[in-house]
């Protein structure tokens, strides 16, 4: 299992590196002077200058070049932003827990609807059910998540203005960050109005998420409609019907846990297209995340913002993909055999 953990942080780090060398290439191919591009500051003094030129090793090769680039990024030296003139790195940490708690509410809506709904699938008897479950995934999947969202925002928005449009909550709320996710914070909070500004944030969220939701959640339904049809014909499970095991226990118990392994597979395999579609929909609903953050650099020209901006999501993809095939490998049996065979 360490060599099997060994050999996964070694693939981060391998994929990892050559993503930063694609991004500081790509980074000297921008219209502006290096320098500017790599520390944000347009007009800098004669020291701020000597300082760049020596944190970057300007005046050195490509290699000593990229090997100064790595250095400053992983230390958190991500410059200024151009636009705010404010410190890029505090800017990210700032916008990062907007799209995590976002991803993580659409995540929880994907799978506490789309695993039943997968196991209805797969159990019922009548045809009319399946197929019309198996039409909304299709619907779902084809749906292009912009039309969606700007849909969602025109019916629920505007006209029955049930749900609020834009925002992560009101600005009549004043809520002290701590964790920066705005769920966890103001409950954490003290003030008197606390369970009402609760209230408006879950209301904020519910459009963004839901348009999130719909691309795993299509997913989700598929492929644990598949995997509960291949583990309900499995030998076991017809072994436990034989010694008089209610279907509620051996669904629970037996067939549920087993067809959950491939649905965390597919939540691994499909996390660049969420994260594109988390981009898409932060900035449809101006949800204060990376992504608005991102788009909002591209269209000014805030070369430090892009960067730290497609560095972050990257790294995030990355990591996260590798943590979910670790955690699949770890509680799939039929991996351990072959992780231990090899």
């Amino acid at each position: 299992m360490w060599r099997y953990l060994l050999r996964r942080i070694n693939l981060f780090f391998a994929t990892s590196l050559v993503m930063m060398a694609v991004l500081f290439f790509a980074t000297g191919m921008f219209p502006v002077d290096k320098s500017y591009a790599l520390t944000g500051i347009q007009t800098p003094t004669a020291e701020q200058q000597i300082q760049a030129t020596e944190d970057f090793n300007l005046d050195g090769n490509q290699l000593s070049q990229f090997i100064a680039y790595l250095s400053q990024r992983l230390s958190g030296n991500f410059g200024i932003s151009i636009n705010s003139q404010q410190s890029v790195a505090d800017e990210l940490s700032a916008v990062l827990p907007a799209s995590f708690e976002l991803s993580m509410f659409a995540g929880v809506i994907a799978i506490c609807f789309g695993v039943p709904l997968g196991v209805l699938a797969s159990l019922s008897k009548s045809k009319s059910i399946q197929r019309s479950i198996l039409a909304v995934t299709l619907t779902g999947y084809s749906i292009p998540v912009f039309w969606l969202g700007l849909t969602l925002s025109l019916w629920f928005g505007v006209q029955l203005e049930w749900l609020p449009i834009s925002g992560q909550i009101n600005l009549l709320y004043e809520i002290e960050p701590v964790t920066r996710i705005m769920l966890i914070d103001i409950l954490l909070s003290e003030e008197s109005y606390r369970m009402s500004a609760f209230k408006d944030a879950l209301l904020h969220i519910i459009l963004p998420a839901v348009t999130l939701a719909v691309l795993p959640f299509t997913v989700v339904i598929r492929i644990t409609r598949q995997a509960m049809m291949t583990v309900m014909t499995q030998t076991y499970i017809r072994a436990a019907e034989a010694r008089g095991l209610n279907t509620y226990r051996i669904l629970i118990k037996h067939a549920l846990p087993n067809a959950l392994i491939p649905v965390l597979k597919a939540f691994g395999l499909m996390l660049g297209s969420f994260a594109s579609y988390g981009i898409v929909v932060e900035v449809i609903f101006s949800w204060p995340g990376v992504g608005s953050w991102l788009i909002n650099g591209i269209y000014q020209r805030d070369y430090t913002v892009i960067q730290a901006g497609i560095l972050s999501v990257s790294l995030l993809i990355i990591f996260l993909s590798i943590m979910i095939e670790l955690v699949h490998t770890s509680i799939n049996p039929i991996n351990r055999k072959e992780m231990y065979a090899n």
